[in-house]
């Protein structure tokens, strides 16, 4: 009976180390997630490792040797308790690949970049510079915000891209 056991990796080589990982004929899973980030002023999805430096392979405990996956190209250890290998709960793994989205396997977070109550920053356009209150999404890219100007409460769509944290 096979058992997922963790491996930690070199920094910033979790993909690396599970191309080598697969391609010696082992199964791998590392788990992914998007996660909003800001490039070159627009907000564009990242995906991550959702454990940095961590991926599960699975073995057959006693069977399988370990010396393999310790000297695989992007892999630093496997993850050990004593002597021990650290074993992980199959309904774990199991869970967060039924989680991660069906068609690319990437686990996707509900939350939004800015939470309403937010402090903003407007980038760029006619009002650069002025700080303003997220208040709700208002479409894939179009953001509700309020601004206070002329000693007046105002409520503007705007570009999410033009937002950032003060």
């Amino acid at each position: 009976m096979k058992q997922w056991y963790v491996v930690y990796t070199k920094p910033r080589q979790e993909a690396v180390a599970e191309e080598n990982l697969e391609r010696q004929g082992y199964e791998v899973y590392l788990p992914l997630i998007a996660e909003p980030r800001r490039q070159r002023g627009r907000w564009r999805q990242c995906f991550e490792p959702l454990f940095p430096r961590y991926l599960f392979v699975r073995l057959r405990p006693g069977c399988d040797n370990t010396g393999p996956i310790r000297y695989t190209t992007g892999v630093s250890n496997v993850v050990r308790f004593a002597e021990e290998l650290a074993a992980v709960d199959d309904h774990i793994v199991e869970s967060l690949k039924r989680r991660a989205d069906c068609a690319t396997g990437w686990n996707v977070p509900k939350a939004s970049v800015f939470e309403p109550g937010d402090r903003v920053l407007m980038d760029d356009g006619p009002f650069a510079g002025v700080e303003a209150i997220f208040q709700a999404e208002s479409g894939s890219e179009r953001v509700v915000v309020l601004l206070n100007l002329l000693s007046r409460k105002n409520y503007i769509s705007v570009n999410r891209d033009l937002l950032r944290r003060p």
